[in-house]
């Protein structure tokens, strides 16, 4: 897999009335994170909804997106949702097969919360042993626990030439740049999800960023990502940091429901509906984000990017 530098969105799964995916809106979402300018996507996450959707939902899902990107940009996807080091192994295979570029191995699942970074490793190498040579990555997910990635764990599985992506969760600044520095000559590439420190990680060697702020906003995410560098653009930046510090509460409250509610409001055919259990979209909370809509299409306009779905 060749690491692409930029946004790469943990993609939402639409879902219809009826609690059954919506494959149709799924074709169209993909297509619009493409042509907002996404370097990569990242399907079946905990955006995604992966733990409420059984393996052959998983493997559909999967399959659709990569059915609409036809190749036009790399694809990841979790392969490590339960069972034993046998059965994620199977599963791992089961999504390669279908054209994955990289499998992501959700580290919490693997071992259990007190469990060292040496029996972690042990059951990576038995997972690495069952997957052949497939390339993979590792999601610091929040659920079932969050399990960062230790300076030890990294370089060991570095080595192992095997590990190209990191969602990076640990929201530690000095975190991130110790990670770039272990992985600066490998075929390797951390994407941020912390928007806070998100100019500075990619000043550091990030090859991008992987929030869920992109759900709402993919555009605003892609031009940050292409112009954080760009000296006569810094006011701008600074701004669009603002933007994403200032509201990110509001858009992890009863996430993925408040995503779903920006898009819909900008005229993109996405249901509301949700089967992880996040609460109840309140009144209050469609006021705060139909303000955040009209900055965001303020913020917009002055910096010159495309608002239209």
């Amino acid at each position: 897999m060749n690491i692409p530098k930029g946004f790469i969105p943990v993609m939402l799964t639409p879902f219809k009335d009826d609690y059954s995916i919506d494959y149709e809106a799924v074709e169209k979402l993909t297509e619009y994170y493409i042509q907002a300018g996404v370097v990569g996507l990242f399907a079946n996450c905990l955006s995604s909804e992966m733990y409420e959707l059984t393996n052959d939902e998983r493997l559909k899902l999967v399959e659709t997106v990569l059915k609409t990107t036809n190749n036009r940009v790399p694809v990841v996807a979790t392969g490590t949702l339960g069972g034993n080091i046998e059965e994620m192994a199977h599963f791992t295979t089961q999504l390669y097969k279908l054209g994955v570029d990289a499998v992501i191995v959700i580290n919490s699942k693997m071992v259990a919360e007190k469990e060292t970074d040496s029996i972690f490793l042990e059951k990576m190498a038995q997972y690495l042993a069952l997957t052949n040579n497939i390339p993979i990555g590792i999601y610091e997910c929040p659920v079932p626990y969050k399990r960062i990635v230790s300076a030890y764990v990294l370089e060991t599985l570095l080595q192992t030439g095997r590990l190209v992506y990191l969602k990076d969760t640990s929201l530690s600044l000095e975190s991130v740049k110790e990670k770039l520095r272990l992985a600066k000559d490998y075929n390797f590439g951390l994407y941020d999800a912390y928007m806070p420190h998100a100019q500075a990680s990619m000043q550091a060697g990030a090859s991008g960023l992987s929030c869920i702020q992109g759900n709402y906003f993919p555009e605003l995410v892609v031009w940050f990502c292409n112009n954080f560098s760009n000296e006569l653009k810094q006011e701008q930046i600074k701004k669009t940091s603002n933007f994403f510090e200032k509201n990110m509460d509001l858009m992890h409250d009863t996430y993925p429901i408040t995503a779903k509610y920006i898009l819909q409001k900008r005229g993109f055919e996405i249901g509301l509906t949700t089967r992880r259990q996040v609460g109840v979209l309140s009144d209050n909370q469609k006021v705060a984000l139909d303000l955040l809509l009209v900055e965001y299409q303020e913020l917009a306009e002055e910096i010159g990017i495309l608002t239209k779905i």
